[in-house]
């Protein structure tokens, strides 16, 4: 019986720590450095960078800081008035490759985010999961918005370092440097095929730059947009959920999505 009990414990931490992290290969002693990774794309085409930022990370080339989720408390109330009660779990930075000395963000295609969330049972972020990563956010930083060359490899790359030179080392949930790339109902909506929505960008009295908008074809991507990954599973009134279960309810969706629809769970391949 106490040989059980051991086990039991055991098992259950190791189910708990397996929601807190991201399950990767260990990262090849050859992989790319975050400053490699850029030197490499810096003529490559959408398509090529893409392709090789997805390569590089599924084959275990993320920083190590990375790969541990952050507990992202949220409540909401149901019709007769009680308090239901989650946790979702998200990256505590934007989606980067390199090892923890020399590492880079790297801005996506919704595709290739879609991509690397569906290999890593995770899922890109809606506007409100947003709004509140930025308030439980322990790194806020003021946005730095740059205005030539905006699509530009090496201007991702330059933006970047200027990020790492306002953070200073200081380590923690961040938010307030990127516009995320989220799922929402206006890409199924908007007449024009091919959308990618885009949101947020808090400056440090948390109002957003961004609204929610799709006025970009879903291959073009800049300088300020950044991929937060969010585990597939999070916990409802103490039960573990997948993100669609709770999207489709239309009690618990509250409590993710403050659309007025909330249809849309991934992008398309």
């Amino acid at each position: 019986m106490k040989r059980f009990l051991c086990f039991s414990f055991l098992l259950f931490t190791f189910s708990c720590t397996v929601q807190r992290q991201m399950t990767l290969p260990t990262r090849p002693a050859a992989a790319l450095s975050g400053s490699d990774f850029y030197q490499q794309a810096a003529s490559y085409t959408w398509q090529q960078r893409d392709s090789l930022a997805v390569r590089e990370i599924l084959s275990g080339n993320m920083p190590d800081f990375l790969q541990k989720f952050v507990a992202i408390p949220v409540t909401a109330t149901n019709a007769e008035g009680k308090t239901i009660e989650a946790t979702f779990y998200a990256s505590p930075d934007y989606v980067s490759i390199g090892h923890n000395a020399n590492w880079a963000r790297i801005p996506l295609t919704p595709m290739a985010a879609q991509q690397l969330a569906d290999s890593l049972g995770c899922f890109l972020p809606t506007r409100k999961m947003v709004d509140t990563i930025y308030r439980q956010a322990s790194v806020k930083l003021e946005p730095l918005p740059l205005y030539a060359l905006r699509d530009s490899t090496l201007t991702f790359y330059h933006h970047h370092l200027m990020i790492e030179g306002q953070r200073q080392g200081r380590k923690g949930l961040i938010a307030g440097i990127k516009k995320d790339v989220v799922i929402s109902s206006k890409v199924s909506r908007d007449p024009r095929p091919n959308r990618v929505a885009i949101y947020g960008w808090h400056r440090t009295d948390g109002k957003p730059i961004q609204p929610l908008y799709t006025g970009h074809i879903n291959w073009y991507v800049d300088y300020s947009h950044g991929i937060r990954l969010i585990q597939r599973k999070l916990k409802v009134n103490g039960k573990w959920m997948d993100y669609t279960q709770v999207l489709q309810d239309p009690e618990l969706r509250q409590l993710l999505c403050d659309e007025e629809v909330c249809d849309i769970i991934a992008y398309p391949d």
